[in-house]
């Protein structure tokens, strides 16, 4: 196999993966599971034995709803959609890396000032940081295309 031909299979991979999206039916298989998730979320305070079980997969719930509408496929797809999903993730990805940085401290100052105690300085947690940059990217999309 020479050089060109192994280039241009890895480009076609490549490019394959960047158009991955789910078909347009998923953004309503998102919209189910985030009312799940919702639910699970008013049901586990009826269930304290099991509510950190129920935490947890109300969380991967709400991401993998999160994820199906942020991967479907809008009924109109063209250039345009596709390059206003491609921003959106840009910017989603910077505001989640500049709300990972500062948001840790905001929260130790508040709760240091708030509380008479000393609280503990505390990362990040990952369902918190997934959670916002896909509501980011999806609240920028969606306004984006409405002011095309």
């Amino acid at each position: 196999m020479d050089k060109r031909s192994f280039v241009e299979c890895e480009r076609q991979r490549i490019q394959k993966l960047l158009d991955f999206r789910f078909s347009a039916s998923f953004k309503w298989v998102g919209v189910v599971l985030l009312v799940v998730a919702f639910v699970l979320f008013f049901v586990r305070k009826q269930f304290p034995e099991h509510a950190e079980i129920i935490r947890g997969v109300g969380r991967t719930i709400f991401i993998i709803g999160l994820l199906c509408i942020s991967l479907a496929r809008d009924a109109e797809e063209d250039e345009m959609t596709i390059a206003l999903r491609a921003q959106s993730y840009a910017i989603a990805f910077i505001l989640g890396t500049i709300y990972a940085i500062i948001m840790p401290y905001v929260e130790f100052g508040v709760s240091n000032i708030v509380r008479e105690e000393a609280q503990a300085y505390k990362q990040l947690g990952d369902f918190q940081l997934l959670s916002f940059m896909f509501l980011v990217q999806l609240g920028f999309y969606y306004t984006l295309k409405r002011y095309r």
